[in-house]
């Protein structure tokens, strides 16, 4: 079983943290990529970002300075969001550790996919950003993140942006996992809680070692799975009172 996880916009240079042991399996995809970032203007990276100008200067600063194999730091600690925030791998045992680097993979823009420690610099290009010369991530990509991946069944815990990179050519082995909160009969999704809730199950699934998808349906970190509204290819997990907010 593997899970797949988005990165976050926000990251770090974490180089207090734990070492990276890999670089990335398509570094020399991240190298073109680079290379044509660093060719726009400011204006032309700005539609790319669509971010602040102050972010765009300090965005285009990085790509300056970007070294992708030297001055990294391990994946799982160079995101910042909420996610990884929740999913506190630096509070995880050695054990649980042992279970992020052999299960989560960590989508992206830029690297396309990550193991945990894998070393990596921080960078701004998301997975439905289009590029003058490029085009389209998704196209760039092909189906080299799910080849990567291999045989195994996906457990998604990634939104759709990065989901729709891997998904299309899974076909049938794939779970989506839902974290929402069932109102007048709907659910209801809230995307802050989700990107914590992720965060929460993945710490849970490696500290408990889960490798097989029936044991998921024990989560229950502020929320609770449902049968009900559950199939398949996606597990609902339904928000308790008290749970996470």
């Amino acid at each position: 079983m593997k899970v797949i996880l988005s990165p976050a916009k926000k990251m770090i240079r974490a180089d207090d943290d734990f070492a990276w042991r890999d670089l990335p399996v398509f570094l020399d995809d991240s190298r073109k990529l680079l290379a044509e970032l660093r060719s726009y203007d400011e204006k032309q990276l700005k539609d790319i970002w669509k971010c602040s100008d102050k972010l765009v200067r300090e965005n285009m600063e990085r790509l300056s300075a970007m070294d992708l194999e030297h001055s990294l730091s391990p994946a799982v600690f160079s995101y910042v969001g909420l996610a990884f925030q929740h999913m506190a791998p630096g509070a995880l045992t050695d054990r649980g550790l042992a279970w992020l680097q052999e299960n989560l993979r960590i989508l992206s823009g830029f690297y396309g996919i990550l193991k945990p420690f894998d070393g990596i610099a921080p960078y701004r290009l998301e997975m439905q950003a289009m590029l003058p010369e490029t085009g389209s991530l998704y196209q760039f990509w092909g189906d080299k993140l799910y080849r990567e991946i291999g045989n195994d069944l996906i457990l998604n815990l990634a939104s759709k942006e990065y989901s729709d990179a891997v998904l299309p050519y899974a076909g049938d082995n794939y779970i989506t996992i839902v974290f929402a909160q069932k109102k007048n009969g709907k659910l209801i999704q809230k995307g802050t809680l989700a990107k914590m809730a992720r965060g929460e199950m993945v710490y849970w699934l490696a500290e408990n070692n889960i490798q097989k998808p029936e044991d998921v349906k024990q989560f229950n970190t502020g929320y609770q799975y449902s049968d009900e509204d559950s199939d398949d290819h996606t597990y609902v997990f339904l928000h308790r009172e008290g749970g996470i907010s």
